[in-house]
């Protein structure tokens, strides 16, 4: 018999806690955390020295992100090459106390090395399966994973908290296109997880061979690893495509395995899990310094449970915004309404002007010809920045005038970037294929200095 009365909340009391009460207990946390690291961990034990500041310096909330220092990936390599392999920031733990040793996956440069406890595994698959349980993922679910199963973190994720939830789990892992369309018709798959990237390269794949996806037995895209599942556009595109909810799966590897937010069934915006993992939105000038809600700001995370390698305020690098006004689905977690908005780093200074790279995607996805890849290409020319974005038409538009698409491409992006851009379109399969993280920015200024 098929049971399908399940309940609303994975930990009613919990996700619909009222959020003073959920401050009282993140505050005690954060000193706890602040205490432990302190006395335990020599990393942190210096870089609070340096900085003057003693854990009893905390008494508030306000407190926390005023006086604490952050800390960054920079800061946690450099650890790990002069205390090999895992860093002073690792902790004291003997074999048999550890599950997992994972890192980054090294796209943005040198990969960190993790080493996880199995007290931090085991609570670790408790907030994944609480997560993935808001986005409807139930135990009568199948989902195919096709994230890699290897150093990275994201599949693994995925897995333990769909095996917590009690969902069946298809670990396909990052194999060919073809494979994992075919598996999709053979298994029948309810629910997909992935990057956005790859969930958009399926969709172009399947088109290739006259395959519809909507027609298929996914309903649920859960998806991670990047940013970009939160785009009006994209999300338009892929909800439409799949025929499926989108729900956009936020954490780093940093902060892995504890997932720090997903998009719940009401679909408006995703869940900060803030009594886990605490987030704030402060100044992308001044660390120290909070971002009124509603404000754009820079993102920085803390482990409030996690004791091996702990990220106490983590500078992420990624710009969102924040809201407090409770969800329709009754949770009164904190939301970024638009998710992670992008990359500080990734920021493009064009002619005076900050042109994010979330921003080209989500009007190179407003293009109803525009296929799965793009790619933005930045040089200088003189005295002056110049950007092109190579954009890959869909094969049913080869007989159209390209010159007609390209004039239109050429006024949205005036009109939604504010600047003039190059465009330069290209049939599709052109260009290369991504099938894990999309590598989308090439800025040629860089190699002049």
């Amino acid at each position: 018999m098929i049971k399908t009365g399940y309940k609303k909340y994975w930990n009613e009391e919990r996700e619909t806690l009222d959020p003073d009460k959920r401050n009282s207990v993140i505050l005690e946390k954060i000193r706890e955390q602040l205490d432990y690291v302190y006395n335990n961990l020599p990393f942190y034990r210096k870089h609070y020295d340096n900085h003057n500041f003693k854990p009893s310096d905390v008494k508030t909330l306000e407190d926390f992100t005023t006086k604490v220092p952050v800390i960054t990936k920079k800061m946690l390599v450099e650890d790990q090459k002069q205390n090999p392999i895992f860093g002073s920031y690792a902790g004291n733990f003997a074999p048999e106390e550890i599950a997992r040793i994972q890192g980054s996956s090294g796209t943005s440069g040198t990969p960190t090395f993790y080493r996880v406890s199995k007290a931090d595994w085991d609570r670790a698959a408790e907030v994944h399966a609480m997560a993935l349980w808001s986005t409807g993922l139930r135990p009568n679910d199948v989902v195919q994973i096709g994230f890699p199963f290897s150093i990275f973190f994201g599949g693994w994720g995925v897995l333990q908290g769909a095996e917590r939830i009690g969902s069946t789990v298809f670990p396909l892992g990052a194999i060919e296109s073809d494979r994992h369309l075919d598996m999709i018709e053979k298994i029948k798959p309810t629910a997909f997880s992935a990057t956005v990237s790859y969930c958009m390269h399926l969709l172009n794949k399947a088109r290739e061979r006259g395959v519809e996806l909507s027609e298929s037995s996914v309903k649920k895209l859960i998806a991670g690893g990047e940013s970009g599942a939160s785009l009006p556009n994209t999300r338009a595109i892929l909800t439409k495509g799949w025929s499926a909810s989108l729900h956009d799966a936020g954490s780093t590897s940093e902060m892995y395995p504890f997932m720090t937010s997903t998009t719940c069934d009401a679909e408006a915006g995703v869940h900060l899990y803030q009594d886990e993992v605490f987030t704030e939105i402060v100044s992308t000038e001044d660390s120290n310094i909070p971002i009124p809600i509603g404000e754009r700001g820079a993102v920085v995370y803390t482990h409030l449970w996690r004791k091996s390698q702990p990220m106490i305020r983590f500078w992420s690098g990624d710009e969102s915004f924040m809201t407090e006004e409770t969800c329709s689905c009754g949770r009164t977690y904190p939301r970024l309404p638009h998710g992670v908005l992008g990359r500080l780093d990734d920021m493009l200074v064009i002619r005076g002007t900050n042109v994010y790279p979330s921003a080209i995607e989500n009007t190179v996805r407003s293009l109803k010809w525009s296929g799965a890849e793009y790619q933005i290409v930045v040089d200088k020319k003189g005295a002056l920045d110049e950007m092109t974005v190579n954009i890959e038409y869909q094969s049913q538009y080869k007989t159209t005038n390209l010159n007609y698409l390209k004039g239109e491409a050429i006024e949205l992006f005036k009109n939604k970037i504010g600047i003039r851009v190059a465009i330069n379109l290209v049939e599709q399969g052109s260009m290369p294929e991504t099938v894990f993280k999309a590598k989308r920015v090439i800025d040629n200024r860089k190699k002049l200095y």
